[in-house]
């Protein structure tokens, strides 16, 4: 494992003013290095899509520090004036739906990511084009979403999510779709990434079917981490 690409002290989070308010994250403690995959599982409002949004810098912390690669992005106010920016070169994000653009073929779906962050169209296309081959997609490059199946779409949506060659990858439910045989193919997919090219990845789940796929299981309920265990993923 490398250095910690996400560093979060004494994250908090709330919704809401007075006694409506409701405390989604508390004192959140949590570092997850280059090369490492990290899930994260609990009930429905432990607080899982919150602190994914938080690291996301899609939600603002009310308290703590968040370091992102390295850099203080967070610590009493945004450290960082340009959150999309940040987003788009630092950050990939794979969704429970692949959410590919239906009027997109599979490679233009993945250049459009480098397009909006500034790199030519050729240039564009021609690291789809590798990023699909190097998850052996590469076959279905010119394919439209509505021709691909659950499990092609969703190894398009890694693509895109590494076309910046973000430090860190967040996937939301990215299996639950998927049957035991396309999810553990995502999951090896992912594990693959992060030791190849040194990412972290935290990945949302519900799915006890790949729960052996993690380097670490972090639980939370109630807006707390109660447990942050090594598993014994391959290797």
């Amino acid at each position: 494992m490398s250095a910690p690409l996400v560093e979060l002290a004494g994250i908090a989070k709330g919704f809401g003013q007075g006694e409506a308010r409701v405390q989604a994250l508390t004192d959140i403690h949590l570092s997850v290095s280059g090369g490492e995959v990290v899930g994260l599982r609990g009930p429905s409002g432990s607080g899982k899509s919150t602190l994914l949004n938080v690291i996301a810098c899609i939600l603002e912390p009310d308290a703590g520090v968040m370091r992102l690669a390295g850099e203080t992005v967070w610590e009493g106010g945004w450290r960082i004036k340009d959150l999309r920016a940040l987003r788009r070169t630092r950050i990939g994000f794979i969704f429970q739906f692949h959410n590919l653009l239906p009027f997109l073929d599979a490679t233009d779906n993945v250049a459009l990511a480098m397009t909006l962050a500034g790199t030519p169209l050729a240039e564009a296309r021609r690291r789809a084009r590798a990023l699909l081959d190097h998850l052996d997609v590469g076959r279905r490059a010119h394919a439209m979403p509505a021709k691909l199946s659950g499990g092609e779409a969703q190894r398009v949506a890694i693509a895109r999510a590494l076309a910046n060659r973000p430090a860190i990858i967040l996937a939301d439910e990215p299996t639950a779709a998927l049957d035991s045989e396309r999810a553990r193919v995502v999951m090896a997919l992912l594990r693959q990434v992060a030791r190849e090219q040194g990412v972290a990845v935290l990945v949302v789940t519900h799915d006890e079917k790949i729960f052996d796929r993690f380097d670490r299981m972090v639980s939370l309920r109630d807006g707390r981490i109660e447990a942050d265990q090594r598993t014994c993923a391959p290797a």
